[in-house]
């Protein structure tokens, strides 16, 4: 948080993103290798294709297509990995809801409908700008006091920054791009279409945030579900603080005060540290602060654990989901928490 802003230095982060390291091309490769099946754009491109999709049906292009489909509508299934794992599910099962369709977490015939309503290419190419590979990129220390020697915390490899670009696992864009090079401006990848529309700020909007559904939700004052997205939420040493909250505000790109004692889990000997920010700073690119003391909203450096670990309290969005968000809310808007 920035050192300016009284309300921000005292958040609690998420134990998992203060020590998370993330995933280079190499380790994405030798992922996507054991992968099955291979993904495939022209097949992932067809709309005509309308499979019906379980949690049976695992992995494929036709879940790839479903994934990006949703996650430009704002029904977000956290990191794009074409698997149809429990983001995927929670994410159909709200959209349906949402369109007051019957398929439950299963995309049939009336979801492929409602999504193929955007008509956009899901997966196009990307040519890697010099930006995409200027760097640095450098290895993170794992220990905490040596973070807070660093000047930001930013990306280790290429790929990680641009799976964070198209909201796609590095894996994927391995799977997806096979013996492509991600370092070197110039070449051309397949990547997903990542662009949702322009959305502005909805008059008496609302956060709700779901313990048991592993969700936030931005919703309007009739009712309507603009935008969901999935999210870490409590653990059993720090639950989710349920009750009505107001938002104080936002910070971008903020700084990270650690201090031990707010943490049941500190070893003896931690020391108070500022982190610095950046994409892979604990709290990743934003903080949304909440009226209860210590807890927001906000980004993480791990979007592959997104709805699949458990936080010192906070709730903890990818980075791109919780800037997503953060467009959406004003000083004052409710936040209501639920279990």
């Amino acid at each position: 948080m920035k050192a300016n802003r009284k309300y921000l230095q005292s958040c609690v982060p998420i134990l998992l993103c203060a020590l998370a390291l993330p995933i280079h091309a190499g380790t994405a490769r030798r992922e996507a290798s054991k992968a099955s099946p291979r993904f495939s754009a022209r097949i992932a491109n067809d709309a005509a294709r309308t499979p019906r999709l379980t949690a049976a049906s695992a992995a494929g292009s036709s879940v790839l297509r479903a994934q990006i489909l949703l996650d430009r509508a704002r029904f977000s299934p956290g990191e794009i990995d074409g698997h149809y794992g429990g983001n995927m599910r929670r994410a159909v099962a709200a959209f349906n809801r949402a369109h007051r369709l019957k398929g439950g977490e299963s995309v049939d015939a009336r979801t492929w409908k409602a999504l193929n309503r955007d008509t956009a290419r899901v997966v196009i190419p990307y040519r890697l700008t010099s930006a995409d590979v200027a760097g640095p990129f450098e290895k993170l220390p794992v220990e905490t006091a040596d973070r807070a020697k660093l000047s930001a915390m930013g990306f280790e490899s290429s790929i990680e920054g641009l799976g964070e670009k198209v909201h796609a696992s590095p894996g994927l864009l391995c799977a997806l791009n096979p013996g492509a090079s991600f370092d070197k401006a110039g070449v051309e990848l397949s990547v997903p279409n990542a662009e949702r529309p322009p959305l502005t700020k909805v008059e008496g909007l609302s956060v709700r945030v779901s313990g048991k559904g592993h969700s936030v939700e931005a919703v309007g004052p009739d009712g309507t579900v603009v935008a969901r997205y999935p999210g870490t939420v409590g653990s059993e040493h720090d639950p989710l603080p349920v009750g009505s909250w107001k938002i104080n505000g936002v910070a971008r790109d903020p700084s990270f005060n650690y201090n031990p004692e707010l943490f049941w889990d500190s070893e003896p000997g931690d020391e108070k540290a500022k982190l610095p920010p950046g994409p892979n700073n604990p709290v990743g690119l934003v903080w949304i602060d909440l009226s209860k003391p210590h807890y927001g909203i906000h980004g993480t450096p791990e979007p592959s654990t997104i709805g699949k670990t458990t936080s010192h309290g906070c709730i903890r969005l990818t980075n791109w989901d919780a800037l997503d968000l953060s467009r959406l809310v004003s000083p004052g808007t409710p936040a209501e928490l639920v279990e």
